[in-house]
């Protein structure tokens, strides 16, 4: 299942070339900006019996590991010092012999770091992780009081299907969040693929909706027609508190510099 994502995401290193991009006005349509603006900040999620996967990074991710006990998707960089988010299943074999390590996509080069799992919640389907990396480029949640309403713009980043053109729109609505607000779901209309799950869903503003979790088809005899596909949205209050905790726990731990200026989160 995870050839095909970490091709994907090799492919993108050669193809992509990546300057720190403004984010596009609030009235700004879902168009090529919003879609660099995503590529900028895709990552995956490989789980494997390695001790690193640099070496896939530098070499693209070659046909010869295909064969290796592999699992992964795709991670969303929520913050400038390596916290990602990404659906729990996408972990499911973390910690039976497997680590988790992230790739992230910093000036042109793919970067690799083991992660530690600082959250998971399988009821919603979410994990957040945290790996010893700079992560200058980022998400910011869109704002917890707007209202999302169905058929708003949407695109993925996904890296399967978001590396490639093509956008959608919400078909459920997401009401505002509230301090008492627990994980919800949302669904849009765009056809998700095995390695995609844990990417970002955003709006035409760039602004972070939620995390993709699932597709849904419809299979009557033997054809399967697409129905939507299922992303999950965190309560962020409870995130950032989560980040803000961890960080205490763990201030004796310095994150690499690697050279970028932090906190370009839009």
């Amino acid at each position: 299942m995870y050839r095909s994502c970490l091709l994907a995401v090799g492919l993108v290193q050669g193809c992509i070339q990546l300057a720190p991009t403004p984010a596009p006005s609030t009235h700004a349509p879902l168009g090529p900006k919003v879609r660099q603006y995503v590529l900028e900040r895709v990552s995956a999620v490989v789980v494997a019996k390695r001790a690193s996967v640099q070496d896939w990074a530098v070499k693209r991710f070659p046909k010869m590991y295909a064969h290796e006990d592999v699992d992964g998707g795709s991670a969303t960089p929520i913050a400038a010092d390596g916290y990602f988010l990404t659906a729990d299943h996408v972990l499911a074999r973390v910690g039976k012999g497997r680590e988790a390590f992230v790739v992230y996509r910093w000036s042109g080069t793919l970067v690799t770091a083991k992660a530690r799992v600082v959250w998971r919640s399988a009821g919603s389907d979410l994990a957040m992780l945290h790996a010893p990396l700079a992560t200058p480029f980022f998400y910011q949640w869109t704002p917890p009081q707007r209202w999302l309403p169905e058929g708003a713009g949407v695109i993925h980043g996904g890296i399967v299907t978001g590396l490639k053109p093509g956008t959608g729109k919400l078909t459920t609505a997401l009401a505002p969040q509230n301090g008492l607000t627990r994980a919800r779901s949302f669904k849009i209309d765009i056809p998700l693929q095995p390695g995609d799950s844990g990417g970002p869903v955003v709006d035409a503003t760039g602004g972070l909706v939620g995390i993709n979790s699932a597709v849904e088809f419809l299979v009557p005899v033997d054809t399967a027609f697409f129905v939507d596909s299922e992303g999950r949205r965190p309560n962020t209050q409870l995130i950032e508190e989560l980040i803000q905790r961890d960080r205490l726990r763990n201030m004796d731990r310095p994150t690499p510099v690697t050279g970028a200026p932090t906190g370009n989160g839009r």
